[in-house]
């Protein structure tokens, strides 16, 4: 599983600054590049490779002064991983930059089509896309909101999307709502994917909201309008909730640690273990966990503990790559698991590679018996909204059986929480569950 992407825009003083520590707030969503662009009679964009702080070293962010500002930071889920974003397009006679997350299911064909007419694309990356339509419907209606909506109607797949163009700033969340943004307001104007960026900002919670599903934002730095351009039944993506999002995120109202927490308990009520100690896979497991144990009565301890100079295994490409790092990711406590029966807690198993090696390592660290317990469903299908999982071969729960996982991580007992379970701990029905129960929404693959 990889990682999605995390965008940024603000109308306020300093922005371009604010835009740099808002994406260090955001660099768990995406570590493989940065961007930012901001407006001063045109667009201009600074972004590389690497994360936020070595991309914007020195006195690089200094050259960049403007009251508008978009940015992002990437992991590639779409066209080659050494592109950045903001990426700069043109269309129609007009320039844009776009900031997007999320993945455009039928970006091939719509993007055959627009070739056909001429437009001449610049990147391998489905984003630009985005940009393209909007533009090519500006040109027709000469009204943002009415461009986006057009947009809305042609474009399927997950987009949370911000475009930079003639002085202006454009912020949108698709009609279903696949990813999340937030928006808040202070002594300017502020968007993100999740909102501890914009607490940054702004103080009062109060002041700060979900944007709705299918909800247009334009802001020109003198004033701000919104409209709602376009809705279908909301979709959020439930993974937000199960390891991508920060635990003190909200997302369209539902606190994720708090959720996370009620995984745990809802977890140790449907498949209760015989443990003498509760651990978790730090840091997404920590809070399952500790519901796990408040649930159980079984007391929780650190067991396993993490390098902090080494960043999510998921996001690693190639294998040999990702089992290396677990041992320099993670490290057992034989103080805490030698000799006992340990109920190892987890967000999710993907390729179970990963928890192979941790069950291994627990049992050389004289663990007695390990049992796993998973705080989300099996993953068993691929996802086409901005989850890189790209074949189902690649999905150890995708053909076998729990005891089939069971025997291949080496674990005593394995247990995954139901999808109800999952439901009741989130307090939403509405929610994208493709990836673990095959039924996609209809709405991305409309077309």
């Amino acid at each position: 599983m990889r990682e999605k992407c995390g965008i940024f825009a603000t109308v306020s003083e300093d922005a371009p600054k604010k835009a740099y520590y808002a994406l260090i707030a955001l660099q768990h969503r995406g570590q493989e590049s940065a961007g930012i662009s901001v407006w001063r009679h045109r667009i201009r964009t600074l972004s590389g490779l690497g994360l936020v702080q070595d991309v914007f070293r020195g006195p690089v962010l200094a050259k960049l002064k403007s009251n508008l500002a978009i940015a992002h930071v990437r992991y590639s889920t779409s066209g080659s991983p050494t592109e950045t974003q903001p990426l700069e397009t043109e269309c129609c006679g007009k320039r844009i930059a776009v900031a997007h997350n999320g993945t455009l299911t039928n970006f091939l064909p719509l993007r055959r089509e627009y070739e056909k007419r001429g437009v001449k694309f610049h990147h391998s990356i489905d984003s630009e896309l985005l940009g393209v339509s909007f533009l090519w419907h500006l040109r027709e209606s000469n009204d943002e909101f009415e461009a986006m909506k057009a947009v809305f109607d042609e474009v399927k797949g997950a987009y949370s999307v911000a475009f930079l163009f003639d002085g202006k700033i454009l912020v949108a969340r698709d009609p279903v709502g696949f990813r999340p943004l937030s928006y808040g307001r202070g002594d300017g104007h502020y968007f993100a994917s999740e909102d501890p960026a914009i607490g940054l900002f702004v103080e009062e919670r109060e002041r700060i909201r979900d944007v709705k599903p299918g909800e247009v934002f334009l802001l020109d730095g003198e004033s701000v309008e919104s409209r709602v351009m376009a809705e279908e039944r909301h979709h959020g993506c439930v993974f937000e909730y199960i390891y991508f999002a920060r635990p003190d995120s909200t997302i369209d109202g539902v606190n994720v640690y708090s959720a996370r927490v009620r995984m745990g308990r809802e977890l140790a009520k449907e498949s209760p273990a015989s443990g003498e100690v509760v651990i978790d896979v730090p840091d997404s497991g920590r809070a399952a966990a500790l519901g796990f144990s408040m649930e159980s009565g079984i007391p929780y301890a650190e067991g396993l503990i993490k390098n902090r100079y080494i960043g999510r295994t998921f996001i690693t490409p190639g294998q040999f790559n990702r089992e290396l790092k677990v041992r320099l990711k993670l490290s057992p406590v034989r103080e805490v698991v030698g000799g006992k029966r340990v109920v190892l807690v987890d967000d999710s198993i993907v390729r179970g590679t990963t928890m192979r090696r941790i069950v291994s390592m627990l049992r050389e660290a004289g663990a007695r018996e390990v049992h796993v317990r998973i705080a989300s469903p099996p993953i068993r299908h691929p996802c086409y909204m901005g989850i890189d999982i790209p074949t189902r071969h690649e999905l150890i729960a995708a053909f076998g059986s729990v005891e089939n996982v069971r025997e291949a991580i080496g674990a005593d007992s394995l247990a995954y929480l139901s999808v109800e379970g999952l439901k009741r701990a989130v307090g939403r029905e509405e929610l994208c569950m493709a990836c673990l129960t095959g039924d996609y929404p209809e709405w991305a693959f409309r077309f």
